[in-house]
């Protein structure tokens, strides 16, 4: 008689596309226009106010700091900071969206504590992400995600703990109802998107994005989605579903139904391709461990070469646990973007 482990594991074996064939657009149109319904449909009822709303501007050294609210799904708005560096006015930068993972919000990336008061000398986790990409010279666009910070249910906003989220309320309920977190974190940063490519300092064919854990799921997905975005780093959280996800605790956001029945995670964020790609990990990552980051760099590095990219495809392993990096990370995203051309090349 199996075991429930073995059993798992038979099913698991039964689930997973094991794509032989070569890896090609029609695979890519294909596995986008499936992987879309997985995340479930959200759509906008109704005439959408495209104004955001101006909340607070914030005059740094180098960069001016605002904070905005941009409208997302009916009566949803989404708090984000932009960041602006200083003395390249009247020029179009380049710009990234800067996702934040588990923590206290947005206020993590961009050096400051949860209550507000400037945060310069213990950055965490989230290195004070958005800080040091606007002052490599790029527009920085850093949201509130759904279920952080400021936009946690009433009912779990009173809590002790800053880090407190509402991850697993807002999920469970959107999956009862044929919807992912997933899926509504992917359409708000399309809405964030569509507020970038309308900004007077940001050059359209130059955007590109970072996600940090949680914020890396975001990243990937959108940029499988939407192709204004050019190029990607994503940070601790490139793996296999079944050496991460399935092999320990996560939070429910993590969770498609039926997302195995498509592609494993190697599959889809190798369906990024032939866009510009960087992944950073830390080599001692409790939650997304080394050997399974390897196995799906090498996955990647299949796809990317089917794609005849292989030069747009980046790693860098450093020694950290689950942490950003950026040693190596924030240079390339700022000259790949920086030398952006229509055909999306990104050897600099």
């Amino acid at each position: 008689m199996l075991g429930i482990e073995e059993y798992l594991e038979m099913l698991y074996d039964q689930t997973v596309n094991q794509h032989t064939g070569a890896y090609n657009i029609h695979w890519k149109n294909q596995l986008k226009a499936r992987f879309q319904e997985r995340l479930g449909e959200f759509s906008i009822s109704g005439k959408l106010e495209q104004k955001p709303i101006f909340l607070e501007k914030i005059e740094k050294k180098d960069y001016v700091r605002y904070r905005i609210e941009i409208p997302s799904i009916d009566s949803l708005r989404i708090p984000t900071y932009v960041l602006i560096p200083k003395g390249k006015e009247n020029s179009r930068l380049p710009a990234v969206l800067a996702l934040h993972g588990h923590g206290y919000g947005s206020r993590e990336l961009v050096g400051l504590h949860p209550d507000g008061t400037d945060n310069d000398k213990n950055p965490g986790i989230h290195n004070n992400l958005a800080v040091q990409l606007v002052q490599k010279g790029m527009v920085v666009v850093a949201p509130e995600i759904i279920g952080f910070g400021e936009r946690k249910l009433s009912k779990e906003d009173h809590t002790d703990s800053a880090t407190s989220n509402s991850c697993f309320s807002i999920a469970s309920q959107l999956l009862l109802m044929g919807k992912t977190l997933a899926g509504l974190r992917v359409f708000e940063t399309q809405r964030v998107l569509d507020y970038v490519m309308k900004l007077d300092d940001v050059h359209p064919e130059k955007v590109g994005c970072f996600g940090f854990s949680g914020g890396g799921l975001v990243a990937a997905f959108t940029s499988i989605l939407d192709d204004r975005i050019r190029a990607t780093v994503i940070s601790g959280y490139t793996n296999t579903f079944k050496g991460s996800i399935m092999d320990r605790h996560h939070c429910l956001d993590n969770y498609i139904p039926g997302i195995l029945e498509l592609a494993e995670m190697p599959e889809l964020v190798g369906s990024i391709a032939p866009k510009c790609l960087f992944i950073e990990a830390g080599i001692n990552d409790p939650l997304f461990p080394l050997k399974e980051v390897k196995t799906a760099v090498t996955s990647i590095q299949k796809i990317y070469a089917d794609f005849h990219s292989a030069n747009q495809f980046h790693t860098h392993f450093f020694e950290g646990r689950h942490e950003i990096s950026g040693v190596e990370s924030f240079d390339w995203l700022y000259n790949t973007l920086e030398n952006m051309s229509r055909g999306d090349e990104c050897d600099w």
